[in-house]
């Protein structure tokens, strides 16, 4: 395949992707909202707390900066000065992208973060995919801790909840699995890829061999059990701030006056709603609105308008918090000469 052609592929499958990322997005806006007057929706979300707003900003910041101590730790073995700040900027740029074009922000994390601190960019891009696999895991105990500890029958309203556990479950012991496989053998195996996958496309076969190589080389950076042993206690922390932040975008819009609430209920609604994380749309947007609603509405019996209200809201300030961090990041990024713009479309491409 001629460059050219490979240029004119890349643009298409983008285009595409971004198409299809962006009617998932209207489908679950609209079964989010459907039903429900969403002027009633924005005048309650004018009436939400300020006071009860500003902590869940700060949370949200809090969530971001814990994440950012777990990757440098985990980090700490390839490079052990490695900045602070210029973790922190890849991660919220990383969201800033996200929000426009879903998955590609973690492409761009690697890329800002390897060509900042002079690392290799494949490692990076493996510690990436590491965190994720420790959010999944995570995700899957905070649903289980959720459906345990709640006196509401979570099964019953989310028939489809204890599934998607065992299929994300599976897919962790797949994985792993699969893992110990090519960390030992990793050359063997990766003969055994190219020879399977060659006969059909040997571009996909070299795609699917330097994902692996990535995958190795990012499990790798993880060195120790006491790294090991912080790294999930730092992801913990984060699920409870998470939690935390989810209770209080309840109190800030006065849903303790129209029942008792608990952390716990944040604690269920933070899980099942960050299911919609793994939906690839523009920054969550409308699968996030989906099962936060539906889980107030159908766990904890709320109306249907506050809970639209809740989902719109929290979603609307993490979104704009995103959005522009990232901007002001990247604006002072640039007049520092860490030279972003550099970051030209090709490389991110290259990547995926």
């Amino acid at each position: 395949m001629t460059s050219a052609n490979s240029k004119y592929s890349h643009k298409i499958k983008s285009i595409l992707n971004f198409t299809i990322s962006l009617i998932l997005a209207v489908v679950f806006l609209y079964v989010a909202f459907y039903d429900v007057n969403f002027s009633e929706v924005l005048e309650l979300s004018s009436k939400a707390s300020l006071g009860w707003g500003l902590l869940f900003v700060l949370l949200n910041f809090l969530g971001h900066i814990v994440r950012t101590y777990r990757w440098k730790l985990i980090l700490s073995s390839v490079k052990e000065e490695i900045k602070f700040k210029n973790l922190f900027n890849s991660l919220m740029i990383s969201y800033g992208v996200n929000c426009v074009t879903p998955k590609l922000g973690e492409v761009a994390r690697a890329v800002l973060i390897a060509r900042w601190e002079n690392l290799s960019r494949s490692s990076m891009f493996g510690t990436v995919i590491l965190e994720r696999l420790i959010d999944v895991f995570f995700l899957i105990i905070s649903i289980l801790i959720g459906i345990y500890f709640s006196s509401e029958n979570i099964q019953l309203e989310f028939p489809w909840l204890m599934n998607a556990v065992y299929i994300l479950t599976i897919f962790l012991i797949g994985l792993f699995v699969f893992i110990s496989l090519i960390f030992y053998k990793k050359e063997k195996f990766s003969l055994v890829i190219k020879k399977i996958f060659g006969s059909i496309s040997k571009t996909f076969a070299d795609k699917i061999d330097y994902i692996i190589r990535m995958l190795i080389e990012g499990l790798s950076s993880l060195k120790g059990y006491k790294n090991l042993f912080l790294t999930m206690i730092l992801s913990f922390i984060i699920i409870i701030i998470y939690a935390t932040t989810s209770y209080v975008g309840m109190l800030m819009l006065g849903m303790n006056e129209l029942r008792p609430i608990n952390i716990l209920m944040g604690w269920v609604v933070m899980s099942i709603s960050a299911i919609g994380v793994i939906v690839p749309t523009p920054g969550s947007t409308g699968s996030y609105h989906t099962l936060a609603k539906s889980s107030l509405v159908f766990i904890y019996n709320f109306d249907e308008t506050i809970s639209a209200s809740y989902a719109f809201l929290t979603h609307l300030i993490s979104y704009s918090l995103m959005i522009i961090t990232a901007f002001i990041i990247y604006i002072f990024s640039i007049k520092n000469n860490l030279k972003i713009n550099e970051l030209t479309k090709n490389q991110i491409e290259n990547l995926k």
